[in-house]
């Protein structure tokens, strides 16, 4: 048996375009999709979802949330199966719960605030550090697309030390289903107190360090599928300024959550930085 795909919705702007990209990712990974809303989120009044219904903006209920969303992701898909559940909890507890059983989470960047697309939600911030199953955070200004878009490549960060197998699995499974190149990319830094050192030899601490990252990347790579394309791209530079930069030619971002409960300040800058969908992976050990 298939696990579902499941989307969070509540009705903004942000949770729609979430559908649209998780209709494409269920229909790719030929899997259910199940829309999720909490009910304990507010009524809804604005003008996202009286654009998709197509009536004057008046309070929303479930109902027509869900029905904005599966409109949506039917209008992409029209074979895609596609259920919806009403959870009686706050949105990031119900998400969380119904990641149990599911393949993967999908949520927008932010949720009614209104603040600005660059700042990060508290729903989709909480999921991605709670979640047991991967959770894509669909940012940025692309269009909205999973696949077949203008960004057709997929970065994967490589952190220091071994890379979890989940988060270059789920890498490589999205470049081969997708038909796209993988671009790892390992950030390094070099310590300011070995750059100063006589300056005949400025530069070749720099260089060790260099080396050693590249080192690393082909590590992680050992193993990866003759049928994936992979770039390997080490940058100077903190990860959490390296992988945002990485972002802006890219279709998904693929980083990884060693602890639970807890993002990191890569991921936590990422998530934030992003110019592109970011999928945050749970590292097991």
């Amino acid at each position: 048996m298939y696990l579902p795909l499941v989307v969070g919705v509540d009705g903004s702007e942000s949770s729609l375009r979430a559908v649209d990209w998780a209709a494409d990712e269920a229909d790719l990974h030929e899997v259910p999709l199940l829309v999720v809303f909490g009910t304990l989120w507010e009524r809804y009044e604005g003008a996202a979802l009286a654009r998709e219904l197509g009536r004057p903006s008046t309070e929303m209920k479930a109902d027509d949330i869900f029905k904005a969303a599966t409109r949506r992701a039917r209008r992409r898909h029209p074979d895609l199966v596609v259920t919806t559940e009403t959870v009686p909890d706050e949105a990031e507890h119900a998400l969380v719960r119904a990641g149990r059983n599911a393949s993967m989470i999908i949520v927008g960047s932010r949720g009614r605030s209104g603040v600005a697309d660059r700042l990060l939600g508290s729903v989709s911030r909480t999921v991605a550090a709670l979640s047991d199953c991967p959770v894509v955070v669909v940012r940025g200004n692309h269009d909205n697309r999973a696949l077949g878009g203008r960004h057709d490549r997929i970065v994967v960060g490589i952190g220091a030390g071994e890379t979890s197998a989940s988060v270059l699995r789920l890498a490589f499974t999205e470049a081969q289903l997708r038909h796209v190149p993988l671009a790892a990319v390992r950030a390094w830094r070099c310590p300011a107190h070995e750059t100063v050192d006589h300056p005949l030899l400025t530069g070749g601490p720099a260089r060790l360090y260099e080396e050693r990252a590249a080192k690393e990347l082909e590590t992680a790579l050992e193993d990866a599928p003759s049928d994936v394309a992979v770039g390997r791209h080490t940058a100077e530079g903190p990860a959490r300024a390296v992988l945002p930069a990485a972002s802006a030619d890219a279709g998904l971002l693929v980083i990884g959550r060693r602890v639970h409960g807890r993002l990191g300040r890569v991921a936590h800058a990422v998530l934030h930085r992003s110019a592109c969908p970011v999928v945050v992976v749970p590292e097991r050990t």
